[in-house]
């Protein structure tokens, strides 16, 4: 080899080590912003997702009281319409099978007739 040769290898591994030294610790120092700004950025939409579902809970919780208020109105004004409710609840209820028994009770005005098997025996004038 000729001694250009060998000069021109020489200042090129020296470059390349010097351009190594400095190199490096940028790019150590480059690599740890870029995660750190995506461990921002996935940070950022977390906090955005769960904002977001806070949101929604909040319009559903004030959907349900509005419609738990109008059906509290309806029952007030229609009183057949509760009537109504428990009867479509209780033949869902039969469809689906969750009512393993029935029990009859017999009833006045909405009292219950405690003696249903005695009859009252009126008497004859």
């Amino acid at each position: 080899m000729k001694p250009s040769s060998i000069l021109i290898v020489a200042v090129v591994a020296i470059a390349l080590i010097f351009g190594l030294m400095f190199g490096l610790p940028q790019y150590s120092v480059w690599q740890q912003k870029m995660a750190g700004k995506a461990r921002l950025a996935e940070a950022t939409q977390s906090r955005q997702i769960l904002i977001e579902q806070a949101r929604a809970e909040k319009e559903a919780a004030i959907l349900q009281a509005e419609a738990i208020k109008i059906m509290g109105e309806a029952a007030q004004k229609y009183p057949k319409y509760r009537k109504q409710e428990f009867i479509g609840a209780f033949g869902e209820a039969l469809k689906a099978g969750t009512i393993s028994q029935i029990i009859y009770v017999p009833t006045e005005a909405n009292i219950p007739i405690l003696e249903a098997g005695k009859q009252m025996v009126l008497p004859k004038n």
